[in-house]
């Protein structure tokens, strides 16, 4: 993870994690998170029970999406496993022992805290998600469990950085249609190019809705290819790409 200053209490336990440490092999070396990009199944279970390994959780505490770049944020009030997997791009709970993930290739993921009021959310922000309004939709979500908006801390995650994302002058166009502030992100680099400054946005978002603290980690998921799948490079490869996974949960009190 990059340089931060922002960490959550010690009753959160949290990790954006790489694509190392898992048995995927080939185009999705090695922690691919997610089955629906052509990976062998049983390599990506074994991944997620690593990932759960490390959070000492089993897999059915685990929670995630089906996720759509929608505004759609879900609740989980229960420690029970999901019956069947929601569509969505965010989750919040004020459960202890249980891990909400997110995953990403590109796309912001956002792990948000009160560790005062033991609220905490992971959202996938990519652009269109973004400026459809996921994020306040997850802090309105936290507030109504109990979170309080001062007290609520942000950290974005690995994901895309402005200088690796060359966008054109449609998705300037149906940005600004839904939010005109965003023009402040957009960086003319060639006839109808433009540079699209993601993370930027992601925290401008947040910034506007008044919340106590948040940060971006710094790290290009584009470049650093050893560290990070990105979609956007294994697309101008002609490849196939993995999804890393953002994780994070409220531990039970006798724990710390």
């Amino acid at each position: 993870m990059g340089k931060t200053t922002l960490c959550f209490s010690e009753n959160i336990r949290y990790r954006f994690f790489t694509r190392k440490n898992g048995v995927s092999t080939g185009e999705f070396d090695s922690l691919n998170c997610s089955v629906k990009v052509g990976d062998d199944p049983a390599k990506v279970r074994e991944n997620m029970r690593r990932v759960s390994g490390y959070l000492g959780c089993t897999v059915e505490k685990l929670f995630v999406l089906h996720q759509t770049h929608s505004s759609i944020v879900i609740p989980v009030t229960t420690r029970e496993p999901f019956d069947k997997t929601p569509y969505g791009d965010a989750l919040v709970t004020d459960q202890s022992n249980i891990f909400l993930g997110i995953k990403t290739a590109d796309c912001a993921p956002v792990l948000l805290a009160d560790s005062d009021h033991c609220v905490v959310a992971a959202v996938h922000a990519g652009w269109r998600g973004a400026v459809s309004g996921v994020l306040e939709n997850t802090i309105d979500m936290m507030l109504k469990m109990g979170a309080k908006k001062e007290n609520i801390s942000a950290l974005i995650g690995p994901c895309i950085a402005p200088q690796s994302y060359e966008v054109g002058e449609d998705m300037k166009e149906s940005f600004l249609q839904a939010d005109v502030k965003a023009s402040l992100f957009f960086d003319p680099s060639g006839a109808g190019k433009y540079r699209f400054d993601l993370p930027g946005y992601v925290l401008s978002r947040l910034e506007r809705q008044g919340i106590g603290a948040a940060e971006w980690v710094g790290e290009d998921t584009y470049t650093l290819e050893k560290e990070y799948f990105s979609n956007r490079r294994s697309t101008r490869k002609g490849e196939k790409c993995g999804r890393q996974i953002s994780v994070i949960g409220l531990l039970d009190s006798s724990l710390f």
